[in-house]
């Protein structure tokens, strides 16, 4: 087994070991914040994340992340055990999709010009205010999924399928990679008539492209939960991570180039 295999197995055990590790990181240090080692002293420092500077960002990323710092204020209120409602009173709207790991999506996501805001959560269960430990399990029915507020005039829901089949395998039944189980099921979760079209039309035109039949679920969406605070912008706040990038990296590049 390779290095980089070594990390792909090592991250797909539920990342149960690493998330009680990373929340208790996260409580302690300020979300915004990643920690660096000290050469000289071995003491942790903390410094701010920006990924557009430290990833060296091509201008779309760059002006996606000045569109979404200058409009704060309409992001998506979110609480863990809390069910985000779906109604809106202005011209934008939600998407939810689920492909793998909701860190891999999410990443990607929230630098595509046009999206406002993008958080992880569980959606597709049956029981309400699901943790991560249970979705774990892969006993309540939920999938890893993101709820993207994006607005229309600016990036259609058709073209955020289009980046949903570049950043992730359709063709594996509850399975992305080594992540296995239905909480990495790929699935599109629609919120009305127009994106349950959308989706189906998507599907039958992408599976010319695919060598093995497309098994993307298409239903109705349910409650979507938000997921726990130390799964939020991940790959923003810890870019250099293992699985950030093994995994997240490599999907991010696909999209926006290196």
């Amino acid at each position: 087994m390779g290095a980089r295999d070594e990390i792909y197995y090592y991250f797909s055990m539920k990342k149960s070991i690493l998330m009680i590790a990373f929340a208790i990181v996260v409580t302690m240090l300020a979300s915004c914040a990643t920690r660096t080692q000290s050469a000289e002293t071995g003491a942790e420092t903390v410094k701010p994340i920006d990924l557009p500077l430290t990833r060296g960002a091509n201008p779309a990323i760059a002006q996606s992340a000045s569109e979404k710092s200058s409009i704060p204020q309409i992001g998506i209120q979110h609480e863990f055990g809390t069910a985000v409602p779906y109604a809106r009173n202005d011209t934008l709207q939600y998407a939810v999709l689920a492909g793998g790991c909701f860190w891999c999506l999410e990443a990607v996501y929230e630098l595509l010009p046009g999206v406002i805001d993008v958080i992880s959560g569980y959606t597709g269960g049956t029981i309400a205010a699901p943790s991560y430990e249970l979705v774990s399990t892969g006993v309540t029915g939920h999938a890893e999924a993101v709820l993207i507020l994006f607005d229309p005039g600016k990036v259609s829901y058709d073209e955020l399928l289009s980046v949903f089949w570049q950043i992730h395998d359709p063709t594996t039944k509850d399975r992305q990679g080594y992540d296995i189980g239905p909480q990495y099921r790929s699935a599109i979760f629609w919120l009305n008539d127009d994106q349950r079209r959308a989706a189906e039309a998507s599907i039958a035109q992408e599976q010319q492209h695919w060598p093995a039949p497309i098994v993307t679920e298409v239903a109705a969406a349910g409650p979507f939960w938000p997921a726990e605070q130390y799964h939020q912008d991940f790959y923003r706040l810890y870019p250099d991570y293992g699985y950030c990038q093994a995994i997240i990296t490599p999907k991010v590049e696909k999209v926006f180039g290196k």
